[in-house]
């Protein structure tokens, strides 16, 4: 792999994570961030599942940031980055579309997009 290309995904990988990181652990802050997730976002029935999401996206941003910051991108770290992305982009679209979330989450499926589609031109 060329230095150039395993730069772009250093780079890409190390701002996913930031992007994961912030927005997974926001709904875990104890006291305050389920409440101002909730501001943005919408009230949410189960508390616990958006909190598990946020779990999750959590761990896989410190993965693929862990990654980046090891000049370790493998394709494996590479899957779980795009597939993500494109899997969460989904979830908000269709999910917007059927009228079960507020459209702000617009934004995030844009964002996820991006990622994807900078994944996608580090292979250029």
């Amino acid at each position: 792999m060329s230095n150039d290309r395993a730069d772009r995904q250093r780079r890409i990988a190390k701002w996913q994570a930031a992007y994961y990181l912030s927005t997974g652990i926001w709904p875990l802050i104890p006291f305050v961030g389920i409440r101002t997730f909730e501001v943005l976002t919408g009230p949410k029935t189960d508390r616990w599942l958006v909190q598990t999401v946020g779990a999750l996206v959590t761990v896989i941003g410190a993965v693929i940031g862990l990654a980046g910051s090891r000049r370790r991108v493998t394709p494996e770290v590479e899957l779980l980055a795009v597939g993500t992305a494109l899997s969460l982009a989904t979830v908000d679209v269709v999910f917007v579309a059927r009228r079960r979330i507020r459209p702000v989450y617009l934004l995030d499926a844009l964002t996820n997009l991006w990622f994807a589609e900078t994944w996608r031109r580090t292979r250029m």
